[in-house]
């Protein structure tokens, strides 16, 4: 054979080799929740190229991610037993052409649905109930954690249908949930990357940590009906039984080959427009005919009839750096690259945020108008820099906080990644969660004042504490002239600041943030006292545990805030730019529930959760615990025959046991 085949046959299993290496390495950081090593551009264009070569060469590895499905190696931590799936679950094959898509749709219906960007769980129902949650593992085994099926949403607990189920979806954390969770986080700890990142992380807890895994909304999206006893050989109808039970499903839409382009189309713009808040990395079809799609063969881990999945051809730009600007939250100094505007997917992007010093350092880039960029928006939605095509020089790391001249420093997480922060323990971009309780709706209300615009705001230093917002007229002028603001969400943001002036009393004692007092207490402590009699009780030190639901520690805490000198100086402060309805207490009124004790256990079906159900009996005049002890008038259990502790200990006690339906009978308004 020719010598230079014979290199070229050596060069080519030689980058298979490397191609494999690599994209393993970025698949394991990913479905491992920690931070992302590749972008989804890169791991496709790779992905793609190992493809292409072992087609050509023949020459395929046995751990090739061409032949195997993605396992979420965190699942080695996870609180649960490694299972065998009933059904295995076979990932899709892909393409990024529209005519594949055509061609594989035949002249058949199709149904087309978004590809979520989650992880995928298998749950099985047998007699109307939830028997079992696994993940999807390596697509054969995967990892038992229902105990988890009380913190997860989307789908029900209990059927109508008695048969044998088995249903496949993707749990996923919308973009807001992310947002709100990433701020949530302590100044110590790791930011995650992504929804999907975080959603990894969130499966890996453990049973210890259920309240974590409910606070994070992670919602369960069924795409399939597996399984199911009785005959339903359509996949719309499928879908449809789904919603009747109580799933939450994924959007779909019956269409056809002919007219794939034109939904294909507009399902995108969906996405390019900033509509969908759940993340997703592509498109899926599927035949409506599921006799005729599990007729066919299984190809290395496809199933050929099971699904196309469609992934958007990302476009690049070349672009030259202006500057790196640092911004400031919560004491996280995150780096943001500012180039020439380039138009990618229908807008003009000029920013994008490179997330810490590590993916700095990943990119290597160098100095300001010497540096050329490649940039993406990532699944057509987030600004994304994933190459410097040259550069001279390098980067420089400010020393002082951009937000307070404070010294900054460079930490490094478990995972290896390098963060800078401001070392000001009273940085007013550490108050980020502060600011947003103050304009959220639950507490003033001022519209058009988002997170981001918060950060811009502390990084231009026109809010440093919560007055200042009613004072943002006075940087009219630089406001409009900031990217993404202009003349019109100016004024229309400083019209919402004055209208939140005429404040509600218990929406400012939310907006405060005074620890362990929300909207609950907050209104509980107006009805007793009115507002008058708060600030009296303030000024004058004399506590609040005399009113119902609020007890010595919330007491203590609303005493200790306002002794703080700086809080009480910014409470005033705040005082001053607000008129405050002088709302009276209320009279004492008796309710249905007045003087009872109740216990609530187990799923209620008539309240929309037990929350809703507490805040009831506590406005009739009850009060809710914990625990069933000689003070409990009934407890409240709709599976009264149970041998739980609490049946037990009702009955020892001679504590009277309701179903939810009594409860409504005897006490219901």
């Amino acid at each position: 054979m020719d010598d230079t085949l014979l290199a070229g046959q050596d060069r080519d299993k030689s980058r298979i080799v490397e191609l494999v290496s690599q994209l393993n390495a970025a698949s394991e950081a990913y479905y491992g929740g920690r931070d992302e090593i590749m972008s989804n551009y890169e791991w496709d264009t790779k992905y793609d190229e190992l493809s292409a070569l072992e087609a050509k060469t023949g020459y395929i590895l046995p751990e090739s991610p061409t032949q195997n499905v993605s396992f979420s190696e965190e699942e080695s931590s996870v609180d649960g037993q490694k299972e065998a799936h009933e059904f295995p679950a076979l990932s899709l094959a892909k393409t990024k052409s529209v005519e594949d898509l055509q061609k594989w749709a035949d002249n058949r219906p199709i149904w087309i649905s978004w590809k979520l960007d989650g992880l995928t769980l298998v749950l099985t129902y047998d007699n109307g109930s939830l028997t079992k949650i696994l993940t999807r593992g390596n697509g054969t085994i995967g990892t038992n954690i229902t105990y988890m099926k009380d913190a997860l949403a989307g789908f029900p607990l209990h059927l109508s249908y008695k048969g044998h189920l088995v249903v496949r979806g993707e749990a996923t954390i919308s973009y807001t949930d992310f947002e709100r969770i990433n701020d949530s986080l302590d100044d110590d700890e790791e930011k995650y990357a992504n929804p999907r990142n975080l959603a990894s992380g969130t499966l890996a807890l453990d049973a210890k940590h259920l309240d974590k895994v409910r606070s994070r909304s992670l919602t369960f999206n069924a795409f399939t009906l597996v399984y199911l006893e009785k005959q339903l050989s359509s996949w719309g109808e499928r879908m449809d039984f789904l919603q009747r039970e109580g799933f939450t499903t994924v959007e779909h839409e019956l269409t056809d080959a002919e007219a794939l382009p034109e939904v294909i189309d507009r399902w995108t713009q969906k996405v390019e427009h900033g509509e969908m808040d759940i993340p997703v990395d592509g498109l899926v079809i599927t035949y409506d005919d599921t006799q005729y799609a599990s007729s066919g063969s299984v190809t290395g881990h496809h199933a050929t009839r099971g699904g196309l999945a469609f992934k958007w051809q990302d476009t690049s730009a070349i672009s030259l750096l202006d500057h790196i600007e640092w911004s400031c939250a919560a004491s996280v100094i995150t780096p943001v690259a500012v180039f020439d505007p380039v138009q990618l997917e229908g807008t003009t992007v000029s920013r994008a945020s490179l997330c810490n010093l590590s993916e700095l350092e990943r990119l290597g880039l160098g100095e300001n108008r010497k540096t050329v960029l490649e940039v993406i928006k990532a699944n057509k939605i987030i600004p994304k820099v994933i190459a410097v095509k040259s550069r001279e020089g390098t980067y420089s790391i400010p020393t002082v906080c951009p937000v307070c001249d404070a010294p900054t420093s460079v930490t490094v997480s478990m995972s290896g990644t390098k963060t800078l922060r401001c070392t000001n323990p009273i940085c007013p971009a550490k108050n980020l969660k502060k600011f947003e309780r103050f304009v959220s709706r639950s507490a003033l209300d001022i519209d058009g004042i988002s997170s981001e615009t918060l950060k811009d705001f502390i990084n231009e230093h026109f809010i440093t504490e919560f007055a200042d917002i009613f004072h943002l007229s006075e940087h009219a002028d630089r406001i409009k002239a900031m990217e993404g603001y202009g003349e019109k969400s100016c004024e229309n943001l400083l019209a919402a600041v004055e209208k939140s002036r005429q404040a509600v009393p218990a929406r400012v004692i939310m907006a405060m943030s005074i620890p362990l007092i929300g909207m609950d207490a907050a209104q509980r402590i107006i009805r007793f006292l009115g507002w008058e009699g708060f600030l009296q009780r303030l000024e004058n030190s004399q506590g609040f545990d005399d009113i119902p639901g609020i007890g010595a520690e919330r007491s203590g805490s609303i005493l200790s805030w306002y002794a703080d000198e700086k809080n009480r100086e910014m409470f005033l402060r705040v005082l001053e730019e607000l008129q405050i309805e002088n709302t009276p207490p209320e009279a004492p009124s008796g309710g249905t529930c007045q003087g009872l004790t109740f216990v609530i256990t187990g799923d209620v079906h008539t309240f929309r959760n037990r929350d809703a159900f507490k805040a009831y009996v506590e406005q009739q005049g009850g009060k809710v615990a914990g625990s069933v002890s000689g003070k409990t008038s009934f407890l409240v259990n709709n599976d009264a025959s149970s041998a739980s502790s609490k049946n037990r200990k009702a009955q020892e006690l001679n504590i009277p046991i309701l179903t939810e339906d009594e409860f409504i009978s005897r006490f219901g308004s």
